[in-house]
């Protein structure tokens, strides 16, 4: 069955064809910034399957790891949808609060734990990894 999401307010949506790979919570200061000052929470899917409607804005970056980033959004409201890198370009992760279903989205791990605040809830039963961890497959 396919992972279905979309943005607030409905003029995006998105379907993947494959099964979660891993969701992972980042605390780098640019996650941050989408998450309102808490980590983000991503799920990755490998991009082929991956069908989108509706128009998305992308804003391209260099992240803290080097790689070169394009994170797409909903122009109309706001709602930050996915992250790509490109030097993963099979990959995409897409932020678990724009699934339908967000249980789908139970963390398996914590990155970039060095750039979180002080006041930083980490769940200490998952691994994690001061700065970018290792490729996912």
């Amino acid at each position: 069955m396919p992972v279905t999401g979309g943005c607030l307010c409905g003029s995006v949506r998105y379907e993947m064809a494959g099964e979660p790979i891993i969701t992972r919570l980042c605390w780098c200061r640019f996650c941050q910034y989408i998450a309102t000052g808490n980590a983000a929470v991503s799920v990755c899917f490998e991009t082929r399957g991956m069908k989108v409607t509706g128009e998305t804005r992308d804003f391209t970056s260099i992240a803290d790891s080097g790689n070169v980033m394009h994170r797409r959004f909903c122009p109309r409201c706001g709602t930050h949808l996915f992250s790509e890198a490109e030097v993963r370009p099979h990959l995409v992760f897409v932020r678990a609060g724009t699934l339908d279903d967000p249980e789908l989205a139970k963390p398996a791990a914590v990155i970039w734990t060095a750039e979180a605040p002080s006041w930083a809830c980490i769940d200490e039963s998952l691994p994690q990894w001061k700065g970018q961890p290792p490729p996912v497959a």
